[in-house]
């Protein structure tokens, strides 16, 4: 800045210009004079406000004085002076500033007489100013560094005054280097905000407000620091490298995502660190910190999603290492403990790798999700582990009793149930130590291991239970089916003829014997080996005929009742009612097969006594004797008898007549009735072939060829 003490003005306002080949970047600004006639003594308003306003942003003022003036006690240049030391005291923290004497036309006079006194001069007038309390025993050298220049006359001495001119310039380069003119400055405003900052000094001093430069600074650098914070937030929202790297960790796992962003929010705030580098300290750190978290917070999306992706890749590489440990054969809960171990080290390896440096997030909630996913997925296939060894087990017994146990109650007798007994206790136990041989491999809690095989067991009971009241359904049926087989064949299961010497009603008595043993092994489940009194009950009730008045009176009938004694409901399956029912109706099913039997019987007994009595035959002897004498005197008699009696024994051999007679006359009669017109004919055709044969095969072998 450059103030002018002199006759006339030749400056009017505030004029800036910048210092054409002077490094770093130097402003200069020209101010009017302060005892020019043009404004008068008493307009000292606007000398007082530039004056402030120079000191306000100024490191180095240069003042215009007479080198006559030096020493004089009403000099121009003493207005001057005081008025930049009143200023100066209106400065709550005034900023050290040099001020560089300039002596114009200077006489022959040595300057290094002419400095003391000036200093002596500025040393009294400092003294004379009204200073606030702090500042009472202030020196002067804590606000100024005093600079004095002598330059000759233009007019006279004008190569000498360039050169003089050309010499102060030379001072300015670097001038803010350790050493220069304005080595030692202190509450720099950067270059950045410095129209910003000489904007708002001058309208605070046109109001005519004290100025207080530390509260100015921390304003400009307020303002300043959060416009670079935003355009350097706003660069990176827009940069190229963060929207690949933003639109990439959408699909999947970027490699290195912190390595790469961490460097993209390091540069950023780097960048903010260089041009904010001259701001007020602890605005410029906060409003890097606001940037920092603008910044974290812009990109904690991208970072939750890589651990999102982080935790699946990690799950979905679990899942392959887990069936394949399992499908290799090792035991469950080795194998589970062994892959999530290596998985959530495999997880926080990956985790290192997408640490964003600059902030403090913690993956521990992705982690513990990870870790509860892992042992949700452990204990689903755990779950489906056991259910494959429960439906396995459960496959191996339903092989094991259900055919087996079906025969046995198909093929009823006294050790049926003991049978099953024995059956179903050597393959439950067979199978469930298979089942707990299985089950070592996973961690299990013995209760738990004992429940699966209890579950076993309920599954073979129930599966028992089951074919046992399958067959209890269709008792009926397999009744009858039982009678019809031990009525219709013998001991060597061969079908039987009724001849006549069979004793039907014994034969009867046995099949029914037996039916009724088959009904009483199917009325309750015994597994459980206690005994009872079905069979004894519906013997004694339904076959022995001394019981014939009991059954008349159903208060004393042992089977009018719901329930079989010493039998708990939930093991019976045919009740007493209900086995007297289908007794009653196995009775009249059976009955007709009975009946056909008798009527066979009796046929039978019938056919085998086709011939006459003894003495019808002589009856018939004697009187056609006759008769013989005739056909003996006559062949051709015989010879038609003899045809005939071949024509009858064929149609007798045809017809079948002894078996048809063999079930009845009745039946009998309508049975040939229905085959004799077809065997007259069959008869016929096999006589007209015989007739048509020739006799000497050789013959017709010759007159053919």
């Amino acid at each position: 800045m450059h103030l002018k003490a002199g006759k006339s003005q030749t400056t009017k306002g505030i004029w800036m210009a910048r210092c054409a080949g002077i490094e770093p970047c130097t402003i200069v600004m020209d101010l009017e004079g302060t005892d020019g006639r043009e404004r008068g003594e008493d307009d000292t308003a606007f000398e007082k406000q530039s004056a402030l306003f120079a000191l306000a942003v100024s490191d180095i003022v240069l003042i215009n004085m007479w080198c006559h003036d030096i020493g004089r006690e009403h000099a121009a240049n003493k207005p001057l002076l005081k008025t930049v030391f009143q200023v100066m005291m209106r400065l709550f923290s005034p900023r050290k500033t040099t001020l560089i004497f300039v002596i114009r036309d200077k006489t022959r006079t040595p300057l290094e007489n002419l400095e003391p006194v000036l200093r002596e001069d500025i040393q009294k007038i400092w003294d004379s100013v009204p200073k606030p309390e702090a500042h009472k025993e202030t020196p002067l050298s804590t606000f100024f560094n005093i600079e004095v220049v002598a330059f000759s006359s233009y007019e006279e001495k004008e190569e000498l005054f360039k050169e003089q001119a050309a010499n102060l310039r030379q001072r300015f380069y670097h001038s803010i280097a350790p050493g220069g003119l304005a080595g030692d400055r202190q509450g720099v405003v950067p270059a950045s905000g410095f129209s910003f900052s000489s904007e708002q000094i001058w309208k605070v001093i046109k109001e005519n407000r004290d100025l207080d430069l530390p509260a100015h600074k921390v304003m400009v650098a307020t303002v300043r620091c959060e416009e670079i914070a935003n355009e350097k937030y706003s660069a990176f929202v827009t940069n190229k490298d963060w929207c690949e790297l933003e639109e990439a960790v959408k699909s999947h796992l970027v490699p290195d995502f912190g390595k790469k962003l961490s460097s993209m929010l390091e540069t950023c705030i780097s960048s903010y660190d260089d041009d904010t580098t001259f701001f007020e300290d602890g605005v410029r750190t906060a409003k890097q910190k606001q940037l920092e978290e603008k910044l974290l917070q812009l990109v904690q999306a991208a970072y939750q999603l890589t651990l999102e992706h982080i935790r699946s890749e990690t799950l979905e590489k679990f899942n392959k290492a887990f069936d394949s440990a399992l499908s290799e054969g090792q035991g469950f809960s080795k194998a589970a403990i062994n892959c999530k171990t290596s998985i959530m080290k495999l997880f926080d390896e990956h985790c290192k790798g997408a640490v964003v440096k600059q902030a403090d997030w913690d993956p521990s909630k992705e982690r513990e999700k990870l870790s509860l996913d892992l042992d949700a997925h452990i204990s689903d296939v755990c779950n489906a582990k056991l259910s494959d060894l429960s439906t396995q087990y459960e496959s191996k017994l339903k092989e094991a009793l259900y055919g087996p146990v079906e025969a046995l109650l198909q093929a009823t007798n006294d050790e049926t149930w003991p049978s099953i007994r024995k059956l179903f206790k050597r393959e439950t136990e067979n199978v469930v130590a298979e089942c707990s041989a299985a089950l070592s491999g996973f961690d299990m809690k013995e209760q738990s291991k004992k429940d699966f095989s209890s579950k076993l067991e309920n599954y073979a009971i129930d599966l028992v239970e089951k074919v046992a009241k399958e067959e209890a359904g269709r008792v009926l049926y397999l009744m009858k089916e039982r009678f019809t087989s031990i009525f219709n064949h013998d001991s060597d299961q061969m079908p039987r003829v009724w001849s006549g010497k069979e004793d039907i009603r014994a034969i009867t008595k046995t099949a029914r014997l037996s039916c009724l043993q088959l009904l009483s092994v199917l009325a309750a489940i015994r597994l459980d080996g206690d005994a009872d009194k079905i069979q004894e009950t519906l013997i004694l009730t339904l076959l022995d005929p001394t019981k014939v008045a009991v059954k008349s009176s159903t208060s004393n009938d042992p089977l009018a009742l719901s329930t079989w004694e010493k039998v708990p409901a939930s093991r019976t399956l045919i009740t007493p009612v209900q086995c007297k029912s289908l007794w009653s109706q196995f009775q009249k099913e059976t009955e007709y097969t009975v009946t056909q039997a008798i009527s066979a019987q009796e046929a039978n007994k019938k056919s085998s006594n086709w011939l006459p009595p003894p003495w019808a035959i002589m009856a018939l002897f004697v009187l056609g004797f006759n008769e013989f004498v005739t056909l003996l005197r006559n062949p051709l008699y015989l010879i038609l008898i003899f045809v005939g009696y071949l024509l009858l024994k064929a149609l007798w051999v045809q017809l079948d007549v002894a078996s048809a007679f063999r079930n009845g006359f009745l039946s009998g009669m309508l049975s040939i009735s229905t085959k004799f017109i077809p065997a007259i004919l069959n008869l016929t055709r096999k006589l007209s072939e015989q007739g048509q044969t020739p006799n000497n095969p050789q013959i017709t072998h010759q007159h053919s060829s």
